[in-house]
């Protein structure tokens, strides 16, 4: 029992140091875009390679693309979960989902035998385990017994508040508004990449100002 009570201690002391929680918000936006425009490119119906269908990894990607429904639903998926991610409010369940499409990633990168992307692959399955640790003290409850009734106390911290969930919902819409338009244009140059990912580290240092100025009150 005092192990239990020191462990909820120690886990109650790390999410309460800010720095962590800023870190975890990075985190997540970090792999939530990661996301994005590849699973646009799969709502589209765009194909995600060039390679030929000689090669394993071509045919595999051929296949999927061929599927139709399938290859527009796996792009939703990867974009439904970004979006949990992205808004803090709701990063528990994109964390649980994307856990489970890039595990499914991380397995078909190993089998296929893709060159470094498996260790993409690899770090991205280690940060969302991370997060799904993070973010334990409710993930546990699903472990008891139906009948168990939790005994829980109010509990703030840093990373859930009012800041982060907007600046979430904004850089998903300027990471989505951004990808969009740059597909139908097709730029050649570098002015309208570059404003958008300016823009991107604008949101973010926008909620850290804003975040800042409201811890201090």
């Amino acid at each position: 029992m005092m192990s239990y009570i020191k462990i909820n201690a120690a886990y109650h002391n790390i999410r309460s140091k800010n720095w962590l929680n800023i870190a975890v918000i990075l985190t997540r936006y970090l792999i939530g875009f990661a996301f994005i425009p590849s699973g646009l490119k799969k709502i589209m119906g765009v194909r995600f390679t060039q390679i030929p269908v000689d090669n394993p990894i071509g045919f595999f990607f051929e296949a999927l693309y061929r599927s139709g429904m399938y290859w527009n639903f796996i792009g939703w998926a990867q974009v439904l979960a970004a979006l949990l991610l992205m808004t803090q409010r709701f990063a528990t369940l994109g964390a649980v989902f994307f856990f489970f499409i890039v595990s499914n990633i991380w397995v078909i990168t190993i089998s296929l035998g893709f060159t470094g992307t498996w260790v993409i692959t690899s770090l991205m399955l280690l940060a969302v385990a991370m997060l799904l640790t993070w973010d334990f003290h409710k993930l546990k409850y699903i472990f008891y017994a139906d009948n168990y009734t939790p005994q829980t106390k109010p509990v703030s911290y840093p990373t859930y508040n009012n800041t982060w969930v907007i600046t979430g919902f904004i850089l998903f819409t300027w990471s989505m508004a951004g990808l969009l338009l740059m597909e139908s244009m097709h730029p050649s140059g570098k002015l309208l990449p570059g404003a958008w990912l300016a823009g991107i580290l604008l949101i973010v240092l926008v909620g850290f100002y804003s975040d800042r100025k409201k811890t201090k009150k």
